[in-house]
């Protein structure tokens, strides 16, 4: 209870000296600001970009391997000239990956076009025209908010018939259900039966919001989906308990098989997952957080002299007071608490101040960018933290050589 009391004082005469020395405390307070901003600023920047970049990977399917003509990543000695005469995916070899594996759980079909959709006199330019096979419910995760996804009667047949995206349906119909009505696609008339919740834009352009999904089938009567024009991929989503280890290795060994490849041949194929653009976003997102390191502790060291200098200053100019407390019985470590708990309050304000200024810029900065950037929890903590700490390091020694003072040359020092 003494402890606390004495700690409770020194706090509440730490305030003091700071209120009574305005422009010194702002003076200080800027390094300390500067370092604690940068930093924090630069890691909620890469926190929401790796929160963002994290959905959109997981977006893509979880335990899903994707059958591609191209890589996702390449190495140092990349030989695109064999990617570039490699085959395509082809709708038949889909059939015969989920006939042939006792793996897999769906296999389906994608080709990306961009067209042009009408409805009366309304249209979407440009739109992007997701043609599939049977499955696809299986292999992505999606909500549908009006209607309701394909039968495998509606796709196995080529129906003329489409789920669209939520941009899409509020580009065309203000958002209102626009289950039964007809859109005009390749001089077609297509029922929309359904329409997919919003999503959100994804950083690998995999969003539904403004996707018309058609029949594999019934897109293919008017193009060819096995051109590289639209960029054609096999889904591949292993059963319950089947890893994507043991899944990658019957597809390929399916793969080379469907495509005749004699032994010893390189694959004339892709089998592309998730966690490749994982690992490789993991990477890049740890340079950037340790540049936020390097960039605020420029700021923060500078910081930190400066607190230190000013303490220095403060001792000085209490060396009076100082006198008397000990020669009223004040123990050398209640100096040193006092004087060090000033500098830890001085460094926190400023602090606070830098996390206010990030939080700012956050909400500034989501609503002109269309981008959530979240000052976290644990972000604050970290701020708080590492300004508290530069407040022990930089007013530890200014504070020990207060409390080692002689009581009675410190009460000459005043007169």
């Amino acid at each position: 209870m003494i402890f606390l009391t004495l700690l409770r004082e020194s706090v509440v005469f730490a305030l003091n000296a700071l209120r009574v020395n305005r422009l010194r405390t702002l003076l200080s307070l800027l390094g300390i600001t500067i370092g604690i901003f940068a930093i924090i600023a630069v890691f909620t920047a890469v926190d929401s970009m790796e929160r963002k970049v994290r959905a959109s990977l997981e977006s893509l399917g979880e335990n899903v391997i994707f059958v591609q003509k191209w890589p996702w990543t390449f190495g140092p000695d990349y030989p695109w000239w064999k990617y570039m005469n490699r085959p395509l995916p082809r709708i038949r070899e889909t059939k015969e990956i989920e006939e042939r594996s006792e793996s897999v759980d769906a296999a389906v079909f994608n080709g990306y076009i961009r067209k042009t959709i009408f409805y009366n006199s309304s249209f979407v330019e440009n739109a992007q025209i997701l043609s599939t096979t049977k499955g696809y419910e299986k292999v992505k995760d999606f909500d549908v908010q009006f209607g309701r996804f394909f039968i495998d009667e509606e796709v196995e047949t080529g129906k003329p018939v489409c789920i669209i995206g939520s941009g899409i349906g509020a580009a065309l119909f203000n958002g209102e259900d626009p289950t039964g009505r007809e859109l005009r696609l390749y001089g077609q008339r297509v029922t929309i039966i359904g329409q997919f919740a919003r999503e959100g834009e994804s950083m690998f352009g995999n969003s539904l919001d403004n996707m018309v999904v058609l029949p594999a089938d019934f897109t293919q009567k008017y193009v060819d989906l096995e051109t590289d024009q639209v960029t054609p991929m096999i889904m591949v989503k292993g059963k319950n308990g089947i890893t994507a280890e043991k899944l990658t290795d019957e597809l390929e060994g399916l793969m080379r098989s469907v495509r005749r490849l004699k032994p010893g041949a390189d694959d004339n194929f892709s089998l592309n997952e998730v966690s490749l653009l994982t690992s490789q976003t993991e990477s890049i997102f740890r340079v950037f957080g340790t540049a936020g390191w390097i960039i605020g502790a420029f700021s923060i060291l500078v910081g930190g002299f400066g607190i230190a200098n000013i303490m220095f200053v403060s001792v000085k100019e209490r060396t009076n007071q100082i006198g008397i407390q000990k020669a009223l019985g004040a123990r050398n470590w209640f100096i040193l608490v006092q004087f060090l708990v000033e500098s830890v309050v001085l460094c926190i304000i400023g602090g606070i101040i830098g996390l206010i200024m990030v939080y700012i810029g956050t909400t500034i900065a989501s609503s002109m960018l269309d981008f959530e950037f979240v000052l976290t929890s644990s972000n604050i903590i970290l701020g708080l933290t590492i300004s508290a700490m530069i407040g022990i390091i930089s007013g530890f020694i200014p504070s020990y050589s207060a409390s080692q003072l002689d009581p009675v040359e410190a009460i000459r020092s005043g007169i």
